[in-house]
Formats: structure tokens, C-alpha cells, sequence
């Protein structure tokens, strides 16, 4: 009787034991195999190689319970409808939670950022330091390390500053309403031209965009690569010195804020000249 009894559960043992050698055996095949698919390919990157490997890892374990369980004659619909009520109970206790692990599944595979990408993410702006499963990581211009849940960075407008390579940077400059506009642009385009930090490829651009209040504003576009925040800061300065100084040379004012005030005939009040110009800024 206890060899009958022995025989059915050194069955049930060894069986088990081959299921988690057999296991084993395919968790290595399944590292190689992904490692040598994501070798080949420069768009997927480590982290998503992980996140693969892990999704592979956690549906063998689910297939090797399940067939343990199967061999020890245990009722697995019950096990399931306990194990789905269950989830509905975390799902609703947990709903930030999961919607982040779900959104950096959706982050890690959408790519619209990589590590080291200069970014901005809603009212944050620096450089990726760490993508995760729940949260990106980024450090700002102050040296601050901002953490963001991925399912807020779901849902806001990401702008990538560097996937292109390249980046466009915009400065204005107003000048004196009795100068030439089509000079002025002519003269800082020259200028921006011979700026170090600057692209010759595209060419820089300077058009008059706008009738200011004391100037006549021009647009001055211009592109740096790589785009890196230091770079366009520099850019920028470069930018500003050569086109005030070229403005100095050619003797085109960069004109201060004015105010013209006028006075009507008739009125009862009124000084010598009938117009005079008062500052507006200190």
C-alpha cells in the first residue's frame, strides 16, 4: 500500500522537477534569443531589451505554476477567479499606479525620448537621465533631479529638442524707425553669419516681423547642432554681441521704449512746442 501510494508522488516530483529544470533551459534560450535580436537592431534600445526580457521571464513563470499545478491535480479555475477578484480589488486600490506602469510600457515602446535627449515635459525642462517603469527621470538647468510619473508625461506635450540634430534658435532685435529695415536684416544676417557657434547649413535668416512701439522688431533665425542647452546659450550671446556690434558700425540705433505725447489746439493749457517726446524708461 506505501509503495502504491509513493509511486504516484515520486511520479508528481520528478515531473515537477523536470518542469522547473525544462524551465530553467528555456529562460537561457530565451535571453540569447532576445539578446541576439536586439543586437542586429539599433531601435531597440537596452532598456527595452530588459523590459522584453522580463514581460518573456514573467509569462514562463505564469506557464510553469500553471503546469505544476496541473501535475499536483490542483482546481485552478478557482485559484483564477479568486486571483481575478482580486486584481479588480488592487486594480481599483491602485489606479495611479498601474496607469504608470501601463504608460512607461507605452513610453518605453512609443520613443519619443531617449536618455541624454534635451526635453521638455509640460513645465519641466532638462536632460533624460533615467527612463523606468513608473517614472522619468530628468535633471533641469539648476542641477535639480525632477522625477516624473509616466502616465503624466503621457498626457502633456512632449517636445524633443534633440532628435533632429539640429534646432532652430530665435532672437529679436528692434531697430530705429528711421532706419532701413531691408539694411538692418541685410547687416545681421552678415553678422549671425560669421558667428562660431553658429550653422552655416541652413543659412541664418533676419526678417522685419512686427511694427513695435518704438522699433521696427526683427526676427533673427538661426541653427546650432547639436542642440545642447549650452550650446544655444552661447549661440545666442555670440549672436546678440556681433549684431549690436555691427548695428554700432553702421550706426543703426537699437532704439529705447518712447513715449509721444500730444497736445490739441485749443486747449486751455499748453506748453511752447505743441509735441514733446518723454522717455518712457528711466
Amino acid at each position: 500500500v506505501l509503495l502504491e501510494m509513493a509511486i504516484p508522488l515520486v511520479t508528481k516530483l520528478l515531473i515537477t522537477g523536470g518542469l522547473v529544470i525544462a524551465a530553467g533551459l528555456v529562460n537561457n534560450v530565451l535571453q540569447d534569443v532576445i539578446g541576439d535580436f536586439t543586437s542586429g537592431t539599433s531601435h531597440i534600445t537596452a532598456h527595452q531589451e530588459q523590459i522584453l526580457t522580463r514581460v518573456g521571464q514573467v509569462a514562463l513563470l505564469v506557464a510553469l505554476v500553471v503546469g505544476v499545478l496541473t501535475v499536483w491535480d490542483v482546481q485552478i479555475g478557482g485559484i483564477l477567479v479568486g486571483a481575478g477578484f482580486l486584481g479588480i480589488v488592487v486594480g481599483m486600490a491602485a489606479r495611479q499606479t498601474l496607469g504608470s506602469l501601463i504608460a512607461g510600457f507605452v513610453l518605453m515602446f512609443a520613443r519619443p525620448f531617449e536618455i541624454g535627449d534635451w526635453v521638455k515635459l509640460g513645465d519641466n525642462q532638462g536632460i533624460v537621465t533615467k527612463i523606468t517603469i513608473m517614472n522619468t527621470h530628468v535633471r533641469n538647468f539648476d542641477g535639480e533631479h525632477v522625477v516624473i510619473p509616466n502616465d503624466n508625461v503621457n498626457q502633456q506635450a512632449v517636445i524633443n529638442r534633440s532628435r533632429d540634430g539640429k534646432l532652430r534658435v530665435h532672437v529679436e532685435v528692434g531697430v530705429d524707425y528711421d532706419a532701413d529695415p531691408t539694411r538692418a536684416a541685410e547687416l545681421a544676417r552678415e553678422a549671425v553669419a560669421e558667428a562660431s557657434f553658429v550653422d552655416g547649413n541652413p543659412q541664418p535668416q533676419v526678417f522685419p516681423v512686427e511694427f513695435g512701439g518704438s522699433s521696427v522688431n526683427l526676427d533673427v533665425r538661426f541653427w546650432i547642432s547639436p542642440p545642447t542647452p549650452q550650446k544655444r546659450w552661447r549661440a545666442t550671446a555670440e549672436v546678440i554681441d556681433a549684431v549690436k556690434a555691427r548695428f554700432d558700425t553702421e550706426s543703426i540705433a537699437i532704439p529705447f521704449p518712447q513715449r509721444t505725447v500730444g497736445y490739441r489746439e485749443g486747449s486751455e493749457q499748453r506748453p511752447a512746442d505743441k509735441q514733446s517726446t518723454v522717455d518712457a524708461a528711466d
